[in-house]
């Protein structure tokens, strides 16, 4: 029987408040409007960037279904809906791509001027209900519900054989690290990287990296468990700064005939951002800004670290078109160009979600992934 054109009832887990755990809710999702599509979710990765929503340093309207990581099938579309139909496998797009924006027309960036972190679908309104209140929506995607409605421009259709528990990854965190090393960095055959930072996003970095062929890849921690999943996915070596008595930059310095070509800061502290910087290469350096800061904080830096000729840059999701290089991303997957079986070290169903955010707390996890 359809449920095209009807609410559907079904679980979420909401975020009622910062600090408190996600709680399991039956909620009702709207259908779509002209230029909506409804989505059966199938699978969702864990990512960090949900965890900053739950510690208050990511600021969204509150209560939320959050979730950004995510695939599943389409249920249903709104009026007008072109590039997507009932039954197409899909990945929400938390960077949408609306095509006709001043950066959508940039031949180089991203970050399309419709993306919304304002806890509502474009026009200004929410599809979800739970006890009679309105449920904001999360970086245009919240997957963290059986069902959710995205906008047409945040959600790509990708190749209808792919296994949407390993391809749900590419919708943020597989995406975000290997994009800032072959696409935002650029790194080039035979240099040197140092990546800070082995999360999920981390490692994909070094994914990036080795896939770019450089010669070096530094990888550098504090958890020195997360190592051996680094060299397995292309680390040449692995050094924690709590080993050595001066600042980690310096060490990586002196590995490097005065610093690494490309570097990365993947943990999202401004103190790992200012040792990322300093420790490419005064001369030649491009260090990469690929975590989210803390809010509302500054980082004080000496101009003349930039004057000598180092770069320092940042993208969000890898500096990628969303729409268009999702399903591409996907069918390199297929093609065995990149792994993302090594990523996932979890899976769990959905209702074990707080289950699920306490293993990545304890860095005990590199993805987890829930499935419906």
């Amino acid at each position: 029987m359809s449920t095209a054109g009807k609410v559907i009832k079904c679980k979420a887990a909401v975020l009622w408040e910062t600090h408190k755990p996600f709680s399991i809710e039956d909620i009702e999702v709207a259908p779509p409007k002209a230029h909506e599509v409804r989505i059966k979710m199938v699978a969702t990765g864990i990512c960090r960037s949900d965890d900053h929503v739950v510690s208050g340093n990511l600021v969204t309207p509150l209560p939320s279904v959050l979730g950004h990581e995510g695939a599943g099938i389409v249920e249903s579309v709104g009026e007008g809906v072109t590039s997507v139909k009932p039954g197409d496998k899909v990945i929400p797009l938390f960077s949408p791509q609306c095509g006709k924006c001043r950066i959508c027309k940039h031949p180089e960036k991203n970050l399309c001027t419709k993306s919304k972190v304002t806890g509502t679908l474009l026009d200004g309104t929410c599809r979800f209900t739970c006890k009679g209140k309105s449920i904001h929506h999360f970086s245009n995607t919240s997957t963290f519900s059986q069902y959710t409605v995205v906008d047409e421009i945040a959600v790509a259709k990708i190749d209808g054989a792919s296994p949407l528990e390993k391809v749900c990854l590419i919708g943020c965190g597989f995406t975000t690290g290997y994009g800032s090393a072959v696409n935002v960095a650029k790194v080039t055959p035979g240099s040197s990287c140092a990546v800070f930072g082995l999360g999920g996003v981390g490692l994909s970095v070094v994914i990036g990296c080795k896939t770019a062929g450089a010669a070096r890849i530094i990888a550098v921690d504090i958890n020195k468990d997360k190592f051996a999943k680094a060299k397995e996915l292309g680390a040449t070596e692995c050094i924690n700064p709590l080993d050595y008595n001066k600042p980690i930059e310096e060490v990586l310095q002196e590995m490097t005939d005065g610093g690494v070509d490309f570097s990365f800061e993947v943990i999202g502290r401004l103190d790992t951002m200012n040792s990322a910087l300093l420790s490419c290469h005064a001369a030649c350096g491009v260090s990469v800004i690929v975590g989210v800061p803390p809010n509302a904080q500054s980082l004080s830096v000496n101009p003349m670290l930039l004057l000598l000729g180092r770069t320092w840059k940042g993208a969000i999701f890898g500096g990628y078109k969303s729409k268009d290089e999702v399903p591409k991303l996907v069918t390199d997957f297929m093609a065995k160009k990149f792994p993302l079986e090594p990523l996932i070290t979890h899976v769990l169903p959905f209702e074990k979600i707080n289950e699920a955010f306490d293993l990545l707390r304890a860095g005990k996890s590199i993805r987890t992934i829930l499935t419906f």
